[in-house]
């Protein structure tokens, strides 16, 4: 079976299932489904960023600052993190993926529900090379740097600067009590 091939749960605006399709048709048809985004870190802090490959269904040969992807028919959300974290990272026995908050993202071509996680990887990573082209690890200094040098998945942009303001409200939030 092929990525394509894969069977998404559909998705209306309250984020209820109202049907099933073909990834490669919910792509093509822009039919709402589910994804999950982990922003996963090293030991020293320092957030992993990658190049998708030129053979992703899409956003190919973009950059992107978070692992993740769709998440299948009657898969959580979280069941979904943890795989597709240790997928893309190329390991196992992560920890369970932190959920942070979730949202749903849309564009004139593309729909889905959108959930935001964090994970922090203590292990090497062996990144699955069908899935990434090229990796490091940088610091948010260095990735604020790059963000208008490289062609990054809109998705991902999106929802890094979301998690930016998430985190700057409950910074927030902790300082006014």
């Amino acid at each position: 079976m092929t990525p394509a091939d894969e069977i998404l749960d559909i998705v209306d605006e309250n984020d209820e299932v109202v049907g099933q399709a073909p990834r490669g048709e919910a792509t093509a048809r822009g039919l709402r489904h589910r994804c999950v985004f982990i922003e996963a870190r090293d030991p020293a802090g320092r957030l992993f960023v990658h190049r998708r490959t030129a053979t992703k269904l899409v956003f190919p040969s973009h950059y992107d600052m978070f692992v993740g992807g769709v998440v299948g028919t009657g898969e959580t959300y979280d069941e979904a993190a943890l795989r597709e974290a240790e997928e893309e990272l190329g390991v196992s026995g992560l920890p369970r993926p932190t959920p942070l908050f979730k949202y749903l993202y849309e564009s004139p071509r593309h729909s889905w529900w959108s959930y935001v996680y964090e994970v922090r990887c203590e292990l090497p990573v062996r990144p699955q090379p069908e899935e990434v082209d090229w990796h490091t690890f940088l610091t948010d200094a260095e990735l604020e740097g790059r963000l208008g040098d490289r062609t990054w998945v809109p998705d991902g942009l999106e929802t890094y600067h979301r998690l930016r303001d998430f985190r700057a409200a409950g910074d927030r939030a902790g300082t006014s009590a």
